[in-house]
């Protein structure tokens, strides 16, 4: 009995102790579990950077194949423009061999000339006397023979010296023809380099005098400079883009410099890219984006209505976000970063620059109702009830659902309506503006991919990705990060007034804030239809104007002043050919960009073209 009882502790003690280890064995294992997924996750983050690095150094390798296929197509124009120059010196020398030549052949043939003077002067005189006459009168059949040997021999001298009178009458005419036909390659290898050259016909002392650095003028030539010469033949009357650490932006069509812009040095940094479809917009944008991306540190922000900046954006390691209804991802439409009324330094009231923003955002729902002065007062009252509460410790941002919800409470049947409006945008299935952001906006270069939008949504989604903008500038600026923004399509801005002032109002905080923002548009007439569009346009400080349409060069030439002949250069160009503004110099430009580079099937659009 003692042996059973004995065996019986023991098995309950094993029992206890198994099952006192048990927790203790879950725990372990998941912690072993929760161990396992962070591995995944950061090896899976590892390989994210490690192809983002990868890519990276594509694109660099790329750049560096640029480079080097400039300064290969340099040296060649060097060593084409060293062979002319050597074949001008050659020609030069062999003229001036020939010259010499010709000078010492017309004294020979001057000296046989006054010779056979004088032998037929001679004769002639002696005419009375001839060689028949001088045989006749021999004493001797010695003196016969003496004489006719005398006879031949001056017969045979007056040949010989009129066959070499000849030959240098027949030297003189070819030397002659081959320096004309020397003088003319001269003449030609120069016409082909646009200089015009004149034969000084004895003139070369004083032509030579003239260009040494004498200060003197012995040749009375002179001709007439077109603008276009003076300018590129005098450096400080021909207008040139450098600045240190720039952007390449191409060549100046004038004087062949390189232009290289900072448009942080400018009075503000703000600007438009202005052209038809096809004419290299988007291309130019996404160089300057490029540029930035590789050689700052700086922030880059895209809203890209019509799917072209991806591709690009991936390739350098930034995050597309793809907003569309239906999608997973959210921007909430009421976000508001602290410091957002801040003007200057100066704090304001933040709900001033929100309300307008809302009113925008209301005024593009309820199209096509308009938006009344009983409405606006409604809004305004919302709004600051929304956000009564996030302005004091700016936690738990407030949403669209509960501005709508705000709207039900209020007691105006104009309260309701505007619900009702909201209620397809809120609670329906175009709702993506009514939940809090789960997208992460801490991404170097974020890229806003609205295309799925459709035409009911596309308008809002800009105005709301322009608001979030505006939250991440404003957070940057604490952090002393400088922010470019792109706004492709932003004529769309101004298709109503809310919109467009709140543009405006954005546009101007934004270099407050250490941004600039760049708008893109083939729609120039349209923007301009607007005064505030017309006085932003006209104060911004960079434009880049391609291939324009009839309709629109006028607009630009009423607004920017711009000539005739500069007005050449944006009507039916070339792609990537154009004018840019860079504070008050308007400059013709021309950017080719190799296209056997896979960063070039990054950025264009062209079919069969791109990745």
């Amino acid at each position: 009995m003692r042996h059973n009882a004995a065996v019986k502790r023991t098995v309950l003690a094993i029992l206890l102790a198994s099952l006192a280890a048990a927790p203790a064995y879950g725990a372990s294992k998941k912690d072993v579990d929760s161990a396992k997924g962070k591995i995944s996750s950061i090896e899976e983050e590892k390989k994210k950077t490690e192809q983002a690095i990868k890519e990276l150094e594509t694109l660099k390798a790329d750049t560096e194949t640029y480079v080097r296929k400039l300064d290969s197509q340099l040296e060649t124009l060097n060593a084409e423009v060293n062979r002319l120059e050597g074949n001008i010196r050659d020609k030069e020398k062999t003229i001036e061999e020939t010259a010499v030549k010709l000078d010492e052949a017309g004294k020979v043939e001057k000296k046989q000339y006054e010779a056979m003077k004088k032998r037929i002067k001679y004769m002639y005189e002696k005419g009375d006397s001839s060689y028949l006459d001088l045989l006749l009168q021999s004493k001797s059949m010695s003196e016969l023979l003496n004489r006719a040997e005398y006879i031949s021999k001056i017969s045979e001298y007056d040949r010989n010296m009129l066959d070499q009178y000849a030959a240098v009458k027949d030297g003189i005419a070819d030397d002659k023809a081959q320096l004309d036909a020397d003088t003319e390659t001269i003449r030609s290898i120069a016409g082909g380099k646009n200089c015009e050259m004149s034969v000084l016909t004895y003139q070369q002392e004083d032509g030579l005098n003239t260009v040494l650095p004498y200060g003197l003028r012995k040749i009375d030539t002179l001709r007439t400079l077109t603008t276009e010469s003076a300018a590129a033949l005098v450096p400080f009357s021909s207008q040139e883009i450098r600045h240190k650490g720039g952007i390449y932006y191409g060549v100046n069509a004038t004087s062949r410099n390189l232009i290289v812009c900072d448009r942080r040095q400018l009075l503000n940094s703000n600007s438009f890219i202005l052209g038809v479809s096809g004419s290299g917009k988007s291309f130019a944008a996404k160089e300057e984006i490029t540029s930035i991306a590789l050689s700052t540190d700086d922030d880059i922000i895209i809203v890209d209505p019509e799917r072209e900046y991806a591709p690009l954006v991936r390739a350098l390691g930034g995050e597309v976000v793809q907003i569309s209804a239906g999608s997973a991802n959210h921007i909430n439409a009421l976000d508001m970063a602290s410091g957002y009324g801040e003007v200057e330094g100066k704090s304001e009231n933040p709900l001033i620059l929100k309300s307008q923003f809302v009113m925008s955002l209301c005024e593009q729902l309820m199209k096509p109702e308009p938006v009344d002065a009983k409405a606006k007062s409604i809004i305004g009252r919302c709004v600051n009830h929304v956000y009564q509460e996030y302005v004091r410790d700016y936690q738990n941002t407030p949403t669209l659902k509960e501005f709508r919800e705000e709207l039900l409470r209020q007691p105006e049947p104009e309260a309701q309506s505007i619900a009702l409006a909201l209620e397809l945008f809120v609670d329906g299935t175009l709702d993506v503006f009514a939940y809090q952001t789960n997208v992460n906006m801490n991404n170097r270069i974020m890229l806003f991919d609205i295309f799925d939008l459709g035409s009911q949504l596309k308008t809002v989604g800009m105005l709301v990705m322009l608001d979030a903008i505006l939250n991440r500038v404003i957070e940057n600026h604490k952090r002393g990060r400088r922010t470019w923004i792109y706004i492709d399509e932003i004529y769309l801005f101004f298709a109503n007034e809310y919109s467009t002032n709140f543009l405006e109002e954005s546009w101007k905080r934004f270099r407050k804030k250490n941004a600039a923002a760049t708008g893109i548009t083939q729609n120039v007439t349209d923007c301009l239809r607007s005064p505030t569009a017309k006085n932003m346009l006209a104060n911004s400080e960079f434009l880049l104007m391609l291939s324009q349409a009839p309709t629109d060069q006028q607009e630009l030439v009423n607004l920017l002043h711009i000539s005739g002949e500069q007005l050449g250069h944006i009507s039916n160009a070339e792609s990537g050919h154009g004018l840019i503004k860079v504070g008050g110099a308007l400059v013709p430009f021309v950017n080719q960009f190799p296209r056997d580079t896979e960063l070039y099937r990054l950025m264009t659009t062209r079919p069969g073209e791109s990745l």
